[in-house]
């Protein structure tokens, strides 16, 4: 009686806020001029104000109503659980099953004014949208003559003679750690012998330049060479002749990659720069990575870079560029309305950064002036016309031939300075080289600058001595916006290098390795906030002497493997086989490393008394959740012995918000419970451990628990032996055979019925949503929401790509099919498998190719609202063939579908008839959606793969193609090395309401909170870790809960970072806390989510966020660290935009 009467009290208490929370409202909305500005400037006429009043006094009374019965949603949970109603699931007389009621209240509300970031500023518009481009070019591939992709280029000779042209001549050579062959071999062979011949050479003549990006190479060079030398890199950085460019571990691809890697692999590069040779890189430089992101400047820019150059964009936008003087711009995010992300970029006009293709429009005059290919070396021009050495005879004629070539270059650009890159892959790697590029140029050089009449001064430079250059001629400061150069804003999807040749396979090329690499990357993420937190606490209670300082070292090998792993032709799965399993074994290597830093961090966490902690590396406290045999295995799970005394699970939830899941584990006995550390029962669903389609493995069961994880913290559960018949709640199991002779394997605990193939539809509901599959094929064929009448088709089926029958066909990079999808046909039908329980129900389809599970959560929250699928596809006795799923519905998105880029940011997409199918296909390394006035539906994922929509109300991903033959760009292999692969998706579904109509037509869009946690949920998923057999009687143990305040949820913590000591192998007393504040569209219906945070204008009060831990200081820095923005102040609030990320120097103790 006496909890009734608190939740009776509280719910009233509840309902006075709200009644008070309208009333403040109402008065603000006489009193609130920004309401009145955010509507527009209205017409003074005071009818047209009182209209206003009363739309705005509407939508606040939606909103209170909508909080309201959020409210009393909650107050009625609580008075229901208040009255001692069975906290276990129990099923009621229709035969549905009902779940314990949620103990706590949540209801979400947004303020209105964080929903006004996704519909838009004020600001200008940018004169160059690159959608707007795609539709307005013609895309004819017209012969230009010499330029083949381009044009005939003319000019007048006195074009120069009231301002000179200034030619810089930039010396670089490309290095991929990995590609033909590993990183270690290239190193061996070729990057070592580049370096050390350029340490020599560019002290022979101090006017010689040259340019290094990849961080990984040059620290490897570093750790191996003397003091001496190193000195000598330091004064050529120092006096100008050495340029860091980009200065990342890698030059990383821009499609596959995720902004959390992107960014850690740049910080790893900065930081090295910064602690061994003291330099902040200011230009970047990507001539590889097959087309370019939007995200890439935008992390440049926050990285306090003033330039940027790119090189592999679609010929046509090249030419179109080219043509309309605009290959140079400043590059905008779409979000922006103030210009503050704006950076300089330069795009190279030509089909190849190598040398035939950069002194000018003709490859064959080029050719002659790349003076490795001298007669008698080892490669030649393939235009039949060789090089020639210079001499006082022949320099007139060379120098004014080649200058012919700098002139028609530079008419393609707005300013008189001119960029010839001068280098390829591993060039420079022998002194001879050197000698034979630099002496002959310098010959040219001198040449030209000795007749005043050419109008002409040339000279080697360095990348931002181009740019400087660039900067003083227009008269602007480096990094402001040059007068006259446009505006741009979009990306550089999909990439053509010629004729229909798009590389928009590399987009899904070993999706093993690509879903690999975000397993690894969300352990780094767990293990450097969970190492961050345990150092933390560790040193304020003085037990860092205990802690396993180790582990940094391993910490520090994992992000430098996950960095090296970004690089343009490994996460593309682009390298030669050998190659791809070199990268493999690093990941696994990392992985492994940091499941036990993980274990290391969770077990001195969850002691109850933290003066026990002993750190036995030889055994280990915690065991892992899953294991991997090899480099090219899918993970196998834990199986987790249970007894009369209980086995304790540590569970870890590397989310920034408290999350109610599914925690599940595989257990040898059906007789099992679960309870909370404190000992209450938790709901618990047993089902059988399937190994095949119809066999079920022995003495193997799973358990799946209903848990509330805290926020970044460990909870700890307990299983123990049980023989009471309501302990864990069985699933039911309905098999359908298509021919009744299979055998079939029955264990008791766990009730299969058998039964033929069935043709009625099989359907599976929540308190949500209600799916419907397809009783034949067991796939899905419709979703309904929850209140609506109407059921949205939802129709999947997979499909097969061929290539093309003569010519060039499809390989590693590129796709070239043989026409339109064709419906995969198996030769047999497939078993179909209904599991039925009260936390979750799925249907598992077994195909040849494939075998596919959709699950539905019987979960309140994020958990419940969309639908979890996974693919386990194996195409390894295929011939040439694509694998694709398609999902038809009734949206009618027409030609518009949405990508992300990078998990960072949606890129409005558009079918182009005009296009090959090909064309039409784009990276998907977090979502895609497709809407319409009604609806939309996101297709989330857990791996980046391609994606496109060729049809209105369709989505289509491939999900992995294995391809026999070479596609001509210089792998020398097909793709054969195919393993079997886990493909893992979330179907979401969700309303539309009307305020969003505006928007569709601008080139921008965001998710709504729910897609974002949703994305989340997906690709962090809860690790659970039981303490180890051998520990009898282990210590008593409590859950951690890190922080002390909900995060507002549009904040996600991208990273909190150890910084190394003087001695890198160390942690410093300072981490990096890495913060996003993600857009959201708030047009999309938000009820019963089951969130319990709102958003709070951009404002976080970080001093009071990490419970148990002081703050020291907070410092704001660039991106990468190696700015202070402003000065350190005592004052721990800070505030970010929607769509900023930002870096804060902190120290936790």
């Amino acid at each position: 009686m006496k909890l009734k009467k608190q939740v009776t009290v509280c719910g009233a208490a509840i309902f006075c806020v709200a009644v008070f929370s309208l009333y403040l409202m109402l008065d603000r909305v006489q009193h609130d001029p920004a309401r009145h500005q955010s509507g527009g400037n209205f017409p003074r006429s005071q009818i047209s104000v009182l209209q206003n009043r009363i739309e705005q006094l509407e939508q606040l009374l939606e909103e209170n109503h909508e909080i309201i019965s959020h409210i009393k949603d909650s107050v009625l949970e609580l008075t229901a659980h208040a009255e001692g109603q069975p906290v276990l699931p129990h099923h009621t007389p229709n035969g549905s099953w009902v779940l314990p009621p949620e103990s706590r209240p949540s209801f979400l509300s947004v303020s209105p004014q964080d929903c006004q970031f996704a519909l838009g500023g004020k600001g200008q518009s940018p004169d160059l949208q690159m959608l707007a481009v795609y539709s307005l070019l013609p895309f004819d591939n017209q012969d230009g003559g010499v330029w083949k992709q381009g044009f005939d280029i003319t000019y007048e000779p006195n074009e120069w003679d009231a301002e000179p042209l200034q030619v810089f001549v930039v010396p670089h050579s490309h290095n991929d750690p990995g590609w033909i062959k590993t990183f270690d071999k290239y190193y061996y062979d070729q990057t070592q012998h580049i370096l050390n011949s350029m340490v020599l050479k560019m002290q022979e003549d101090p006017r010689r330049r040259f340019i290094w990006s990849e961080i990984s190479f040059f620290s490897k060079w570093w750790d191996n060479i003397s003091a001496q030398k190193r000195a000598v890199v330091r004064r050529l950085v120092g006096n100008g002749q050495l340029e860091m460019v980009t200065g990342g571990w890698v030059m990383p691809d821009e499609a596959n990659s995720h902004y959390f890697a992107m960014i850690d692999q740049l910080i790893e590069g900065h930081q090295w720069l910064e602690k061994n040779i003291g330099v902040t890189p200011r230009s970047g430089w990507a001539v590889d990575p097959f087309g370019h992101s939007s995200t890439m400047p935008y992390l440049l820019k926050r990285s306090n870079l003033t330039g940027m150059l790119i090189q592999r964009v679609h010929y046509a936008i090249k030419k179109h560029f080219a043509a309309t003087q605009n290959l140079e711009f400043m590059w905008r995010q779409t979000w922006d309305t103030d210009s503050s992300t704006d950076i300089f970029c330069h795009m190279m006009p030509f089909y190849s950064y190598d040398v035939p293709h950069t002194c000018g429009p003709d490859p064959k005059i080029c050719c002659q002036f790349d003076f490795k290919r001298l007669p008698g070396g080892r490669i030649n021009c393939p235009w039949k016309v060789p090089p020639r050495a210079i001499t006082d005879a022949n320099v007139a004629e060379r120098a004014q031939l080649l200058l012919d070539q700098y002139r028609k270059k530079s008419r393609l650009y707005r300013s008189k300075v001119l960029l010839v890159p001068l280098g390829d892959d591993f060039r420079y790697d022998k002194p001879q080289e050197w000698d034979a590029q630099f002496l002959n140029y310098q010959r040219i050089f001198d040449f030209l600058n000795s007749q005043p009449n050419l109008h002409v001064q040339a000279q080697f430079g360095t990348l931002s001595d181009y740019f400087d250059a660039l900067y003083k001629k227009v008269g602007i400061v480096p990094g402001m916006k040059p007068p006259g150069f446009p505006v741009l804003s979009g990306d550089f999807f999909s990439y053509a290098d010629r004729e229909d040749h798009y590389w928009t396979g590399y987009y899904t090329s070993r999706p093993f390795y690509k879903s690999l690499d975000r397993v690894l990357e969300a352990h780094l993420r767990g293990a450097e906030i969970l190492f961050s937190l345990a150092l933390a606490h560790a040193r304020r209670a003085g037990a860092d002497g205990t802690y396993p300082l180790s582990d940094y070292a391993l910490l520090s090998n994992a992000r430098r493997n996950l960095g090296l792993f970004q690089h343009h032709d490994a996460i593309t799965g682009t390298a030669k086989e050998a190659v791809a399993i070199d990268y493999g074994v690093r990941l696994l290597h990392s992985l492994m490393n940091l499941k036990h830093i993980i274990i290391n961090a969770a077990h001195y966490l969850v002691l109850g008394d933290k003066d026990t902690y002993h750190h036995d590396p030889a055994a280990p406290f915690l065991s892992t959740d899953d294991t991997r045999p090899s480099q090219d295995s899918l993970p196998e799970r834990t199986v987790v012995k249970v007894d009369i005394s209980p086995r304790f699970l540590v569970v870890f939830n590397p989310l920034e918000q408290e999350r109610l899941s599914v925690v599940q584990v595989l257990v040898n006995s059906p007789h099992v419970r679960v309870l909370s550390e404190e000992g209450q029962p938790l709901p618990a669903q047993l089902s059988a451990h399937w190994g095949s389609d119809t066999d079920t493995v022995p003495d193997v069961y799973q358990v799946s628990v209903l848990a509330r994880l805290p926020a970044l913290g460990l909870r700890v559960l307990q299983l123990h032996k049980s023989f009471e018949g309501h302990a864990t709640l069985q699933s039911s199991v309905r098999l359908y055979l298509p021919g009744l002779n299979l055998p079939m394997r029955r264990q008791e605990p766990v009730p299969v019925h058998v039964l033929p193939a069935g043709t009625e539809d099989i359907c599976l509901e929540n308190q949500h949503l209600r799916a419907c599959f397809s009783g034949r094929s067991g796939l899905l064929q419709s979703i309904r929401r929850a209140g609506e009448e109407r059921e949205q088709r939802v129709s999947s089926e997979f499909l097969v790509y061929g290539t093309r029958a003569s010519k060039d066909k499809s390989g590693a990079y590129l796709f070239l099919p043989d026409g339109e999808a064709k419906p995969y046909a198996p030769s047999d039908l497939p078993v179909v498998r209904v599991t039925e329980g009260p936390l979750f129900s799925e249907v598992t389809s077994y195909y040849q190719h494939v075998q596919t599970v959709v699950r539905l959560y019987n979960v309140p929250g994020v958990e419940g609202l969309s639908l979890d699928v996974s693919c386990l596809v194996d195409i390894r006795d295929q011939i040439n063939t694509e694998l694709a799923l398609r999902f038809s519905t009734d949206i009618e998105s027409e030609d518009t579908f949405f990508t992300d880029l990078n998990g960072f940011q949606i890129q409005p997409r558009r079918y182009q008839r005009k296009l090959p199918l090909q064309a039409n296909f784009y990276p998907m390394p977090t979502m895609a959606y497709i809407q319409d006035m009604q609806s939309r539906l996101t297709l989330h994922t857990a791996q980046a793969l391609g994606v496109s929509s060729l049809g209105s109300g369709q989505l289509e991903v491939i999900l992995d193609r294995r391809l026999i033959q070479d596609d001509n760009r210089g792998l020398g292999q097909g793709l054969k090395d195919n393993k079997q692969t886990r493909n893992r998706f979330r179907i979401l579904l969700e309303r539309r309401t009307t305020t969003s109509q505006a928007q569709d037509g601008r080139p921008i869009s965001f998710p709504s909170l729910l897609s974002h946690i949703t994305s989340m949920y997906l690709n962090a998923e809860a690790l659970v870790m039981p303490v180890a057999q051998d520990k009898l009687a282990p210590p008593a143990l409590r859950s951690f809960t890190p922080l002390s305040t909900t995060l507002p949820c549009d904040f996600h913590i991208l990273n909190l970072r150890m910084l190394q000591a003087e001695d890198e192998s160390l942690p410093s007393a300072e981490a990096a806390l890495i913060l996003h504040r993600k857009g959201f569209d708030c047009s999309l219906e938000a009820k019963n989510l089951g969130f319990n945070c709102t958003t709070s204008q951009g404002k976080l009060a970080l001093g009071s966020l990490f419970q148990g831990l002081e703050l020291g200081s907070v410092q704001p820095t660039s991106l990468t660290l190696m700015y202070p923005l402003g000065t350190a102040s005592n004052s721990t609030n800070i505030h970010l935009d929607p769509m900023e990320i930002a870096t804060f120097r902190i120290r936790l103790g």
